[in-house]
């Protein structure tokens, strides 16, 4: 059975104009497998359906992303935290 391949999610940018409440900032980055018990609840809650689709073999076609990556917002309107999930092939 071929293993699944990593998850990194990197916060990449903030468009609101407060701070996250959780105190994530734009350069911070988790491993999904191993520290996505750090993330925001909320921010899970909207990564997830990417994670699955990139983990399991689906792209999510995003105009000007790289093949295996997916850019997604927080659904807290005062902080809007930009996300990027990466998948991990390794060699």
């Amino acid at each position: 059975m071929p293993r699944r391949p990593k998850i990194r999610i990197t916060c990449v940018d903030r468009k609101g104009p407060c701070p996250c409440h959780r105190g994530h900032r734009p350069g911070d980055s988790w491993d999904f497998d191993t520290e996505r018990g750090r993330l925001c609840p909320m921010v899970m809650h909207v990564a997830f359906p990417y994670i699955d689709i990139l983990r399991y073999g689906g792209e999510i076609p995003q105009p000007g992303q790289e093949k295996g990556t997916a850019l997604f917002c927080c659904p807290d309107v005062e902080t809007i935290n930009v996300f990027k999930i990466e998948r991990i092939d390794k060699d």
